[in-house]
This record gives structure tokens, C-alpha cells and sequence, in this order.
């Protein structure tokens, strides 16, 4: 299991849960609605549902994040869970994710967990990572040390409506974009693989991983460094999808 540097996240790449508020616009949460954000990470965005007046609760697989959240909005359930893993305690109008899922390899298992965790009718609102996500830094990465073992699932449309129609599904909307994303600073890219990409250097020493992560800031620098800034590849793909 990766383990979240909870507070650097929120402090450093708040960009992850102000990006997804749109898809909260896309939830359109009610009052009075039994909402689960998975993944809820330090809670931003399980805030803003329950905002709308939605009953919600937000469980991560993190018990760092949890810790966070818990301390971010102390009058909302938090709670530590496994995506693939999880149950409710009661059938659930909507289940809610942002920028989680291509952390699931077992796409199959989260989405049957979700299912049945819906009422008939309910809905599944999720952003996540889609194909050609961080596809240049990626590439470096591999020029640089060579195939590794990527801790990520990026899916096209296809295969993840496929995925959620075989576990009874009806997908009402999805897209794929492109939304370049800015980390602030010289050291941005470093950070971000640190953050985001430490699991595939696992086993890797500490002194090879500072060397790699140089010599992909060389490579990708001309193209993704500009007024002091990096910008970093992302693609994501946006799902709605109804339990019949």
C-alpha cells in the first residue's frame, strides 16, 4: 500500500481536489442524499458535497488521509477502507471519486463494490486518470531507468464502460481530455514524482531515485519548464454511470 505524505498533498498539490469540483458539479448532490466520496483523500471535496445538503462520508485507504480529513472537517464521517473491499451499511444514492481509480488495478472489484453499494437508479460520478495520462513524463522516465512496474491503471473510454456495463451499469456520459497541469517552482516536478510516483521506484535506492528523477527534469525541461513553472502531461476521463 502507498503511503501519503497527507499534509504535503493537500499543502502542495491542492490542484488534485480544486480540479474536481467540477465533477461535485457533475454529482449535483441533493440535500438529504446518502453520498460515499471514495477516496476521499483530506476531505476537500467530501466538504463541498456536504455542503449541497448531502449526508455523505468519505473513506480512503490511507489512514494518514483519514487522520487529515478527520481533522479538516471534524463533523463528517471518516473512515479507512479499501476500494475493492468496502461495504455500506445501507444502499447509497451516489458514489463519488476524484482522481482515485487509476490507482485500482482491480478495476473490476472497485466497480462491483460500488454497485453494490448503490440503490437501483443510483449513480457513480468519477474523474480518474485516462489514457496517455502523463504519457512525455512517463516516456522519460523509461529512457531514464528503463521498464518499470507502474502502479497506475489508465483506461480509455472503451474499456472502462465495458468494465462498468458487465457489472450492470448503464453509462449515462464519458470523456477524455487533456488538462495540462501546473506544479509551482523549480523543484514542482521533483515533488510530483515524489508524491505521485515513488511506488514505481520501490526497491530502488534513495541515491538511484534522485539521480532518475534529475535526469528526467533534463530531458522533459525544454518542453515543461516555462516561467519558472512545470507542466505536467495529465489526461483524464470523466464517467457518469447508472445502476440498473
Amino acid at each position: 500500500m502507498k503511503v501519503w505524505d497527507a499534509a504535503g498533498y493537500q499543502s502542495r498539490f491542492s490542484f488534485v481536489f480544486k480540479h474536481g469540483e467540477g465533477v461535485v458539479e457533475l454529482l449535483n448532490p441533493k440535500p438529504g442524499e446518502r453520498i460515499l466520496d471514495l477516496g476521499c483523500g483530506s476531505g476537500q471535496l467530501t466538504a463541498k458535497i456536504a455542503e449541497a445538503g448531502a449526508m455523505v462520508e468519505g473513506i480512503d485507504q490511507s489512514p494518514d488521509m483519514i487522520v487529515q480529513a478527520r481533522a479538516n472537517y471534524p463533523a463528517i464521517k471518516f473512515e479507512v477502507a479499501d476500494a475493492i473491499a468496502f461495504t455500506v451499511d445501507a444502499p447509497l444514492d451516489a458514489v463519488f471519486s476524484n482522481a482515485v481509480l487509476h490507482w485500482v488495478k482491480d478495476a473490476s472489484a472497485a466497480i462491483e463494490c460500488v454497485y453494490q453499494a448503490l440503490k437501483p437508479g443510483g449513480r457513480f460520478v468519477l474523474e480518474m486518470g485516462g489514457v496517455g495520462n502523463t504519457k512525455a513524463l512517463l516516456g522519460a522516465v523509461r529512457e531514464v531507468a528503463g521498464e518499470l512496474d507502474l502502479p497506475w491503471f489508465y483506461p480509455t473510454i472503451g474499456e472502462y464502460s465495458a468494465l462498468l456495463e458487465r457489472a450492470g451499469f448503464e453509462v449515462r456520459y464519458a470523456t477524455l481530455f487533456d488538462r495540462p497541469t501546473v506544479v509551482e517552482g523549480e523543484k514542482g516536478l521533483d515533488d510530483w514524482l515524489v508524491m505521485f510516483g515513488g511506488k514505481m521506484f520501490g526497491g530502488i535506492s534513495e541515491e538511484r531515485k534522485c539521480e532518475i528523477r534529475t535526469k528526467v527534469a533534463d530531458r522533459l525541461r525544454p518542453l515543461f519548464f516555462r516561467d519558472g513553472n512545470w507542466t505536467i502531461d495529465c489526461r483524464r476521463l470523466r464517467v457518469v454511470a447508472v445502476r440498473i
